[in-house]
């Protein structure tokens, strides 16, 4: 049984079967979607550890998507490794250096795509500690506030158990890939 959720969005079928044949069997459960509507769907249901996306899709475009993700902190804390054959194209909307996500020129070989994910992942980690930090900073008051605060409260310490729990996952899934690459 797959134990990492992956989810693939690529309007090629080429690139999303290719993903999926350069990752171990049976380590990895591949998604797929082949617009961005049906990605962001996807990314909003399957509760992936990391998110591949390309920028020019059909229906909703790479760049909307990756504004939807942008805009919602839950989904910012998934890894996210963009791709795309026209890297200039990105850099007019996204100004390079990419800092809390990684990016993936096509074409690309098994090498490449393990660097990519292992990229993800540390760029993740990297958003991950400037979020803790920034709450750290900004403590919420219970205050006046009562019970809804305390909830929100909970909600954020279940998150971060649930942001904790992927960044195992994944650091788990890079080794296993380090180790079938040698």
């Amino acid at each position: 049984m797959a134990n990492h959720k992956i989810v693939v969005i690529d309007d090629s079928m080429v690139i999303r079967r290719t993903v999926k044949d350069m990752l171990p069997p049976g380590k990895f459960e591949v998604v797929e979607a082949k617009d961005g509507l049906q990605g962001m769907e996807l990314i909003n249901t399957a509760n992936p550890n990391l998110i591949m996306l390309d920028f020019f899709l059909p229906k909703m475009s790479g760049w909307e998507v990756y504004q939807e993700i942008q805009r919602n902190p839950q989904l910012k804390a998934i890894p996210l490794l963009l791709m795309s054959g026209r890297k200039d194209e990105v850099t007019d909307k996204i100004p390079e250096p990419f800092e809390y996500f990684a990016f993936l020129e096509k074409p690309f070989d098994q090498k490449q795509l393990v660097q990519g994910i292992r990229d993800a992942m540390e760029r993740s980690k990297k958003l991950a500690q400037i979020l803790q930090q920034s709450e750290q900073k900004e403590p919420v008051s219970t205050s006046g506030g009562g019970a809804e605060v305390e909830q929100l409260n909970a909600r954020i310490a279940h998150l971060e158990a649930e942001v904790n729990k992927l960044k195992k996952q994944m650091s788990q899934l890079v080794g296993f890939i380090k180790k079938k690459l040698q």
